[in-house]
């Protein structure tokens, strides 16, 4: 079965460069891949543009990107990066629409030190005078740090408006084309279709009694599992708990969270109970990736807590899709739920997609010697309830 996402309704997303949206979106993420694998991609809209991720940099990309680019490029960085770079706090730093522009100076495009500007892990850069924040910036400028975002980089981009015959040169060299407009409504619909794949009996230790049905989005990929105890959909409001997947804590046991303890206590609760439902989402470090999140921990080394170490990557404090959970529980037939969870947040974002949320079951463990200050900063800044 296939179902629409919640909140996308193809007749209403409003898709601005294609006629239909499922199309859009698949030109958005064939974009997103591109950009992944190094190559500069052109964004329509307004004056339209080339782009390139620092992150994939290479010297044959930095090649075609000037080849396409009408005017020396720009450094597109988020808000917090950039302050940090220029030493002001991020409202002094030409914020913008949540980008800054880095008008290079005399510093080269050197790969090395563009990924030490991109990159606060990457060490610091050795820097020539002249790199300060532009006016100039243009309009497709939040798209192209949206785009960098669906491709799980660095939000760190090499921009220049287009050449007049970039069209020619850009078919030649196979450069995609993508309306920044159609980027941007990729990010507030969500992907359009979620389709249940396939389902089996898998025991586990905490439930014999137990099913794993596996979800798909149609337009990313991604795959997402249900982990059923018993028969939840019998019951008028099974105890449910949204999880996203966490490797460290998951899979290692890293003490660094309380991510592990979460998962197998959820599953030994629901157990308990005789059933529900526990969704095991692929939104790693709450929506920004592994990857990302090893950097994060790096910076919290330095003193950072886990909200700001993702900020100075240029991220925000929670990129995750609580409308995937919606639409699973939805295709699950489970629209009434007592939910497992500290955060509110959570609530109130699946109460405003259509899940009924009878009861708030706390999930608390106490910190580990380790984790004490993670705790704390989810209590006191991300508002979870740990008390």
């Amino acid at each position: 079965m296939t179902r629409l996402w919640p909140r996308s309704n193809p007749a209403d997303v409003p898709f601005a460069g294609q006629e239909e949206p499922e199309v859009a979106f698949r030109a958005v993420r064939r974009a997103a891949a591109d950009l992944a694998a190094g190559m500069p991609i052109l964004l329509q809209g307004g004056e339209g543009g080339v782009v390139l991720a620092v992150e994939t940099l290479t010297q044959r990309a930095l090649g075609e990107f000037l080849a396409l680019a009408g005017a020396p490029p720009l450094l597109l960085l988020a808000p917090a990066r950039a302050a940090a770079i220029l030493r002001r706090r991020p409202e002094e730093a030409g914020v913008g629409a949540g980008v800054v522009g880095l008008d290079l100076g005399e510093n080269p495009l050197d790969p090395e030190l563009l990924l030490r500007l991109a990159d606060p892990t990457a060490g610091e850069p050795a820097l020539k005078p002249g790199l300060a924040a532009s006016p100039d910036l243009p309009a497709w400028a939040p798209a192209a740090l949206a785009l960098a975002k669906q491709a799980r980089l660095l939000p760190a981009l090499l921009a220049a408006p287009g050449r007049p015959e970039e069209g020619a040169l850009a078919a030649r060299l196979q450069i995609l084309s993508v309306a920044a407009a159609d980027v941007l409504a990729s990010v507030e619909s969500g992907p359009l279709h979620l389709q249940r794949v396939s389902e089996a009996h898998v025991p586990l230790e905490a439930a014999s009694d137990s099913r794993i049905v596996a979800f798909r989005v149609r337009e990313t990929g991604a795959e997402h599992l249900a982990i059923l105890i018993g028969r939840p959909e019998e019951r008028a409001a099974p105890l449910v708990r949204v999880h996203s997947e966490c490797f460290t804590g998951d899979l290692l046991g890293s003490l660094r969270c309380d991510c592990g303890a979460q998962l197998r206590g959820a599953m030994a609760r629901i157990a308990e109970e005789g059933a529900g439902a526990l969704l095991y989402l692929a939104q790693e470090g709450r929506g920004i990736g592994l990857t990302n999140k090893l950097r994060a921990y790096r910076l919290q080394e330095g003193g950072l807590d886990t909200v700001d170490a993702n900020r100075a990557l240029g991220w925000g404090k929670d990129e995750r899709n609580h409308g995937l959970a919606a639409a699973i529980l939805d295709d699950l037939g489970l629209k009434t739920v007592r939910l497992l969870t500290n955060n509110p947040e959570k609530l109130s974002k699946l109460s405003a997609l259509g899940i009924e949320i009878v009861e708030r079951v706390p999930l608390v463990y106490p910190p580990n010697g380790v984790n004490d200050s993670y705790l704390e900063t989810k209590s006191s800044r991300l508002g979870h309830l740990l008390s």
